[in-house]
């Protein structure tokens, strides 16, 4: 009997909820919003719902401060909101995964109030506090990821300076502090008791810094975010995998591992026994060309390698929407087939199936500390001026929002839409598409990246052109999906365009 767990068969669909939908019409996204639009999510045909951070939050880094972890803030809506939403879920047999901060808090948090108010209050060491270097300074290089400023401010109060790896409304917490892995250990039984289905969890590799706080090279002091690769990491999410594993209804995590040297978010798997995935992020800062794809997806093949199980990501809300970095809407179709097909747990970010690019955010709009309002932008659904939003959203919506709304692309059989939901049809369709094995496939074309899955008697073949001309392949099948919409159903005649991707019958 085939028990592949969930989370190995899913594809999951982010969502940040100020930019989603608006169901109040403050020009905020909302869970009510969310609610509203199930009906989409679900005809679109994904297995879960990721929402990036709706909790209690001054905003400083649009909820990735978290000044109450078992909240919702008031501008997502309330409690009864998201029983809601998990119900709604629920009830179309998809799952949510709520975004977990677990290596900083607010400076708002009511731990973080205690903690800085004396040097001997109990939570003091909830938090990283160190004396000033000998000149008076911060107590050793590091470097925020935020603002290139040093990773420490002065608590001018108890002469101490606190560790903050983002903004310096981020103060990061003290995992070495049993209490402190206590405390988030309830966090987690919180929303599982409440049916969440899982987490995604921020930056979660650098929770294990442990007490040393050693000075960094050079090239790693202006990036802590890439530097810190620590065993006590491990040992702590060895406790959380635990605490997942004695729930009945199958909770996962998946780690933001921020870490880009050969095989190091690989290893945040451990032995089955850590995340269930953890993020690659190789895809999103890979070239559109057929020989860097290629390496980057062989790397992802080789390091989650049976037993581990990799994912695939190529837009989120941190770095630029795939169809604006591609530059093109033939590459971002053929990026579509291609993120639904290979070997790994599929991340699509909400937008991506309606074609959308990065918003172009004028230097008075501009709100978020580190450039990233683009990839922000509110989702258009009608084509109407307000697009389905209140009058005055927070940020202006993406380019050519009157074509490329949901409104639009809903029975269009050649938009977006359409090609996202036939991909996801076939997908669910396939067990080679979901869970095969994976192996390259010899093309004779050299800006063709092309592989075969195989699971039992089900066998296709993926062709993607990632080339400005077309190509000839050394080719058969039968067609099952592709990327053109022009593309005639039947047998494949070996010709690609530049920039089409086709799915074939395999054998």
């Amino acid at each position: 009997m085939d028990t592949l767990p969930w989370w190995q068969d899913a594809v999951i669909y982010q969502i940040y909820p100020r930019s989603f939908s608006d169901g109040n019409g403050d020009g905020v996204g909302d869970l009510r919003g969310i609610c509203d639009r199930l009906d989409h999510i679900a005809d679109l045909g994904v297995d879960a719902v990721w929402l990036s951070p709706i909790f209690v939050s001054p905003m400083a880094d649009f909820g990735y401060d978290v000044a109450d972890y078992t909240a919702v803030d008031p501008v997502f809506g309330t409690d009864a909101d998201l029983d809601d939403l998990i119900e709604g879920l629920h009830q179309r047999n998809m799952r949510l995964l709520l975004d977990w901060v677990p290596n900083h808090t607010s400076d708002q948090h009511p731990w973080f109030v205690e903690s800085r108010s004396s040097r001997d209050n109990p939570k003091r060491d909830w938090y990283v506090w160190r004396d000033p270097a000998p000149d008076g300074g911060p107590p050793n290089n590091w470097i925020a990821t935020f603002k290139g400023v040093p990773a420490w401010t002065l608590d001018e109060a108890t002469g101490q300076y606190y560790l903050h790896s983002f903004l310096a409304e981020q103060p990061d917490l003290n995992w070495a502090n049993p209490e402190v892995e206590e405390a988030m250990h309830d966090v987690l039984r919180h929303w599982l008791d409440r049916g969440v289905d899982g987490f995604r969890a921020d930056v979660v590799h650098l929770i294990g810094k442990g007490d040393q706080l050693p000075e960094l090279s050079d090239d790693h002091a202006r990036a802590i975010v890439v530097a810190i690769d620590e065993p006590f990491t491990h040992e702590l999410l060895r406790r959380i995998r635990s605490l997942l594993d004695s729930y009945a209804h199958q909770p996962m995590m998946v780690g933001e591992v921020y870490l880009l040297g050969p095989g190091q978010a690989a290893t945040y798997l451990g032995d089955s026994d850590e995340l269930h995935l953890s993020f690659d992020f190789r895809p999103v800062h890979t070239a559109w060309t057929a020989d860097a794809f290629r390496a980057a997806l062989a790397t992802n093949q080789q390091e989650f390698a049976e037993p581990r199980w990799p994912t695939w990501v190529m837009s989120n809300h941190d770095r630029q929407r795939h169809r604006t970095r591609l530059g093109s809407d033939d590459a971002a179709r053929a990026a579509a087939v291609l993120t639904l097909t290979v070997r790994a747990t599929p991340f699509l970010y909400a937008g991506e199936e309606l074609g959308l690019e990065d918003a172009v955010i004028p230097p008075e709009r501009v709100v978020d500390p580190d450039g990233r309002d683009g990839t922000r932008a509110p989702i258009p659904w009608t084509a109407g001026p307000d697009h389905g939003w209140g009058p005055d959203p927070w940020l202006p919506f993406p380019p050519d929002a009157g074509t490329k709304c949901a409104e639009v692309q809903r029975d269009d059989p050649d938009s977006f839409l359409a090609l996202y939901r036939s991909l996801l049809r076939l997908r669910k369709e396939s067990p080679a598409l979901r869970r095969g094995s994976f192996e390259w496939a010899e093309v004779g074309a050299p800006t063709v990246l092309a592989f075969r899955r195989r699971h039992g008697d089900d066998e296709v073949v993926v062709a993607v052109n990632i080339g400005p001309d077309p190509a000839e392949l050394d080719l058969e099948g039968t067609i099952l999906a592709g990327s053109r919409s022009d593309r005639p159903a039947g047998a494949f005649d070996g010709t690609l365009a530049a920039n089409e991707a086709v799915i074939l019958t395999g054998g």
